[in-house]
């Protein structure tokens, strides 16, 4: 028997959401703190100093279970998902107000693209709009960005592979979830969630709960996912799929032939799992 899956585990050895009271034993319970990213993208570790397993991106809400000197122990609220953070990638629960809606953003101190960027934010990093000054927002914290890169907060796309396209180019890194690098999970997150359907961050959890699975004489279409072991990808239409992928090592557009084809060489295994359909 297995016990709770540590991912969706709000709890340390030292204290646990009050949520679990009744699910788990723990030594101590926690409301928690709610709080939010300040990095533009943050490492979300399985322990302390320990290796990345997801990433969260500036805005984003978390609520803190518990704390160390240099790290904190957070869930995150779009997906549940639970790890460590540097205690520095965290900030106050200030409100936000719109959400960076393309594949990357440039902060400003002035209005104008003419100076020198004082920092980036990736697609769906939350800011709070307190005004705009001409083409430019300007932000609770005092930055400039282009207005044209903002969507208001609840805002939703329809096309998950149009936003998946966004991503297009960007660079394979595993556990990553911004155009500075991604996985093959965070590339069908982020496009599921800007378009209002819940997607966990691993692609085992996403197999076990996205959708419907279809059956073998189902056609493909698009934004239907395909899943191997550890692996899964967006369909572009019956004949191409969209993947952040270790072989090019970026997000790329390829054939589902012929990446059945491949994954199953480089495998050694039959490993493809299924069609389900968000």
């Amino acid at each position: 028997m297995t016990g709770p899956d540590r991912r969706l585990t709000p709890a340390t050895t030292r204290v646990a959401h009050v949520s679990l009271r009744g699910r788990i034993e723990a030594p101590a319970w926690t409301e928690g703190t709610p709080a939010r990213v300040a990095r533009p993208v943050a490492d979300l570790l399985v322990r302390p100093d320990g290796p990345r397993d997801r990433q969260l991106l500036a805005g984003e809400r978390v609520t803190v279970i518990d704390r160390t000197d240099r790290h904190a122990f957070v869930w995150a609220a779009k997906d549940g998902f639970c790890g460590w953070l540097a205690a520095g990638d965290l900030t106050g629960h200030h409100p936000v107000t719109h959400r960076v809606d393309a594949p990357a953003t440039i902060l400003y101190a002035t209005p104008t693209i003419k100076h020198r960027q004082i920092g980036w934010l990736p697609f769906g990093a939350r800011v709070e709009v307190a005004g705009t000054d001409g083409r430019f927002a300007l932000t609770g914290d005092g930055f400039y960005l282009p207005s044209v890169h903002l969507a208001p907060e609840g805002t939703l796309r329809t096309d998950p592979a149009e936003v998946a396209l966004t991503f297009l180019g960007s660079p394979y890194l595993w556990g990553g979830n911004s155009r500075a690098g991604i996985d093959c999970s965070g590339l069908a997150q982020a496009a599921l969630l800007t378009c209002g359907i819940a997607c966990p961050g691993d692609s085992d959890l996403q197999w076990a709960s996205v959708g419907r699975l279809l059956g073998p004489s189902e056609p493909v279409r698009r934004n239907d996912l395909l899943f191997w072991k550890g692996h899964v990808a967006l369909a572009l239409d019956e004949a191409r799929i969209i993947h952040a992928n270790g072989a090019a090592m970026a997000v790329t557009i390829e054939g589902r032939a012929d990446a059945m084809a491949r994954i199953a060489r480089e495998d050694g295994v039959e490993s493809f799992y299924g069609v389900r359909r968000p």
